[in-house]
């Protein structure tokens, strides 16, 4: 169960990143809450918050199932879920903002 439980630290944690930076540098980005979601524009408002919540979850997690750098598979399979989720979502913007180049 601690590794499920990293995998998804990794997973919240990665995703946080653009929605808060795309919040406090007052831009639109898709949310879940958009129509169509994930797809259509989220206030930085809603990105901000939906990026604090990712946060805290992401951080809830990491307390809950401490994990130290290292390459055993604690760290493995948070490094996994920022991965599974960066890949994901690098594609899936990709192609909602328009980048020909996802794929």
């Amino acid at each position: 169960m601690d590794y499920i439980g990293l995998f998804f630290a990794g997973a919240f944690l990665c995703n946080a990143i653009p929605h808060l930076t795309a919040g406090l540098r007052g831009e639109v980005f898709p949310t879940p809450f958009a129509k169509p979601r994930g797809k259509g524009p989220s206030s930085p408002l809603i990105n901000f918050l939906w990026g604090a919540l990712n946060l805290l979850v992401g951080l809830a997690l990491l307390a809950r199932y401490p994990v130290a750098v290292d390459f055993d598979p604690a760290f493995i399979a948070f490094a996994a879920g920022a991965l599974a989720i960066g890949l994901y979502l690098s594609i899936h913007f990709g192609k909602v903002r328009g980048d020909n180049s996802a794929s």
